[in-house]
């Protein structure tokens, strides 16, 4: 199965550091990361785990939880988890599958289909490609996924931005242009008619072209009072 953005996520049941789990039921009615990693005890991925352990209000705030996955043993990410908080000074306060069989991983595409071999005789090179995002949304689509080379620490907040934009669009029906931040200008979706965005946006918007409308984030003050606006 190959996986896209609006692909429905595949479900599992595994076991975590916080219990077991199946995994739709445990998004709800949320949003929600799913992240992973190769091996445990890996320096970049300890560095990952702690910061997004940091970071766990914010996403709370966001209706987002959070979920990490390791190509370990259950037993194996307890110990981990000792490392992170005396390493990172943070707690890891979310739930790490276990994946030691790989299951998951294979089931999300991250490893072929015909990789084996137990955790014990297989290094973090050859789970390398275990190194993947996927944001998924309340109705269990996937909605982002991004994979990162086993060198490169993720952006976290580039996460939280990915989180706030997404949620934009589901609620408003705008898209963000490049390198959006809070609280900056947004587009609205090009399936909005110009009627339709009367309606949605009565303090107006700009036409930069017909298919390029900027307005202000919804909920923020509004900044068009000038340009061409319909």
């Amino acid at each position: 199965m190959n996986l896209r953005i609006n692909s429905t996520a595949p479900n599992f049941q595994a076991k975590t550091t916080q219990g077991p789990i199946d995994f739709h039921q445990w998004i709800g009615e949320h949003w929600a990361i799913l992240f992973s990693h190769p091996k445990d005890f890996t320096p970049v991925c300890t560095t990952e785990l702690g910061y997004m352990a940091g970071l766990a209000d914010e996403f709370a705030k966001r209706n987002c939880k959070v979920m990490g996955l390791s190509a370990d043993s259950l037993e194996s990410h307890r110990e981990w988890e000792k490392d992170i908080a005396e390493t990172q000074g943070h707690k890891v306060n979310y739930p790490i599958v276990a994946d030691a069989d790989l299951a998951v991983s294979k089931l999300y595409n991250m490893l072929p289909e015909e990789v084996g071999g137990s955790t014990d005789e297989r290094t973090p090179a050859n789970n390398a490609t275990v190194r993947s995002v996927f944001v998924i949304g309340p109705d269990k689509r996937i909605k982002m996924m991004m994979t990162y080379p086993m060198t490169t620490g993720r952006n976290f907040h580039e996460l939280l931005r990915v989180v706030d934009s997404m949620q934009l669009t589901s609620e408003y029906k705008v898209a963000t242009p490049a390198n959006w931040q809070q609280g900056e200008d947004v587009i609205i979706v090009p399936t909005v008619s110009d009627k339709e965005a009367h309606e949605l946006f009565p303090n107006g918007y700009d036409t930069v072209k017909p298919y390029l409308r900027t307005v202000s984030q919804p909920g923020q003050t509004s900044s068009h009072k000038g340009g061409r606006i319909h």
